[in-house]
């Protein structure tokens, strides 16, 4: 069964000989914070000749983002959503004049780790087309890659009950007041906090300075009204942001 599914027509297969569905290309900027992991989705869906996609270019954190993806152009985004300098919803909302080009408009597709609700719902508000996880096949990512490209949303199925609870409704969605005072680094920071990070290792991972963390820290706890770390951790934790 196909990790993926899609709100519209289903699009012809594709990883045919010919180089994707029927012989179409789509060229792709890879932006994620993992190097190895780049390299593993490049050497699993970059056979041009066979999947139809081409690999264009490549982002670590969210500058080099926008600046590949400006330069390259290309039609489809593969984006994290935790990456070092604000996330995949800044690098959205920093390339929202490119989604929005009437004729040659870029895609995006989120692909994560993550399956929180929150994750979910940020990155398609920001403007992504749709949203995977990290356990689909390269098969059914390149599927994915070309449904994006034709303007349908995908996403992983247990995914796509998120965005419907969120979005079907005509009321306006729940929010979370106190996740709403957090900036995005705030946020990032928390997360890390509470999966046991040390305030050295955040800081490497986020491309920032320990004092740095521990004001963020610091600001996080005053807003959420929080004594410690260990109270941190138990908010983040009955909120599924673990």
């Amino acid at each position: 069964m196909s990790d993926a599914t899609e709100a519209g027509e289903p699009a012809e297969p594709t990883g045919s000989d010919e180089g994707g569905a029927g012989g179409r290309r789509v060229r792709v900027v890879l932006v994620d914070d993992h190097r190895m992991f780049r390299t593993g989705v490049q050497a699993e869906i970059g056979r041009t000749d066979i999947t139809g996609v081409e690999v264009v270019g490549e982002a670590a954190d969210v500058d080099q983002a926008v600046t590949v993806i400006t330069a390259a152009r290309p039609e489809v985004v593969l984006l994290d959503v935790h990456l070092p300098g604000g996330g995949g919803v800044e690098v959205l909302r920093r390339c929202a004049p490119l989604m929005s080009d009437a004729e040659n408009p870029v895609r995006f597709l989120a692909l994560s780790v993550s399956d929180a609700a929150e994750d979910v719902i940020g990155v398609i508000r920001g403007g992504a087309r749709g949203y995977v996880t990290k356990t689909i096949t390269g098969t059914d990512l390149v599927d994915s890659i070309f449904r994006v490209q034709d303007g349908d949303a995908v996403f992983s199925p247990r995914l796509a009950g998120f965005v419907l609870d969120a979005f079907a409704s005509t009321d306006a969605p729940p929010v979370d007041e106190d996740m709403d005072r957090l900036t995005q680094r705030e946020r990032e920071v928390l997360r890390l906090i509470a999966r046991g990070y040390a305030y050295k290792e955040i800081a490497k991972q986020l491309y920032i300075s320990v004092k740095t963390v521990e004001s963020h820290v610091s600001a996080v706890l005053r807003k959420l009204q929080l004594s410690n770390r260990h109270e941190l951790t138990r908010w983040a934790t009955a909120r599924r942001l673990v």
